[in-house]
């Protein structure tokens, strides 16, 4: 769930920089206004697909990230825990709703209809204000960034703990494995001591019938 999510954001990431990168060219002078309202088509563009990955990026049937403008989605819950052994008290928690929340209010500036598809509708981030989106965009990368940060080292957590289950699960089997070849050991042992006891005793007694018989022919 958490690679799902990371990786919805780097696409988020990536389509961001790309829009940052027409505002900073929009905003040059050297920019005539065909220029800017080609850019700014490139800019709509990428902002409905911002949306669309938003909106339906789910893993399991849940929606991870919302749809840029509640911030509705798993990702935007108090705390998630995952159950990480055996013990209920072996649990993590891990919670980037503040971070969600912060980056709907940056993702609402960056474009006057959420960038949701409208009749006819064409924006003016870059054809009116782009100096101004430029910030925008920044600060909606930097919260994209941070929010990759905290999915990255909960990642890496959850890998660090795969890896010692694994651990604990081959070496406790191994441990098993040997603990019944001792006592298969043990139990052969014993057995073929009883064996030579119970050989032992039968010879004896053997021995003891021919002494009778030889005592009686004797006596006879």
């Amino acid at each position: 769930m958490l690679q799902t999510a990371e990786g919805a954001f780097g696409e988020v990431t990536n389509m961001l920089v790309r829009m940052k990168d027409l505002a900073t060219q929009a905003a040059d002078a050297s920019s005539n206004t065909a220029d800017k309202t080609a850019m700014q088509a490139e800019y709509d563009a990428l902002g409905l697909e911002l949306y669309n990955v938003m909106t339906n990026t789910t893993f399991g049937g849940q929606n991870l990230l919302g749809d840029g403008t509640t911030g509705k989605g798993t990702l935007s819950e108090a705390k998630m825990t995952f159950q990480i052994g055996a013990a209920k008290s072996e649990t993590m928690d891990f919670t980037v709703q503040a971070g969600m929340v912060t980056l709907d209010t940056a993702l609402k500036g960056l474009s006057a209809n959420n960038f949701k598809a409208t009749s006819g509708g064409v924006g003016t981030e870059l054809t009116g204000t782009a100096n101004a989106t430029i910030d925008l965009l920044k600060n909606a990368i930097d919260n994209v960034g941070t929010i990759r940060s905290s999915l990255g080292a909960a990642a890496n957590r959850l890998d660090h703990v795969n890896s010692n289950l694994s651990n604990i699960a081959t070496n406790t089997k191994a441990a098993t494995g040997r603990i019944m070849d001792v006592d298969f050991a043990t139990e052969s042992s014993n057995m073929t001591s009883s064996q030579m006891l119970l050989q032992a005793g039968t010879a004896m007694l053997k021995q003891s019938n021919s002494m009778s018989s030889m005592v009686m022919s004797l006596l006879q």
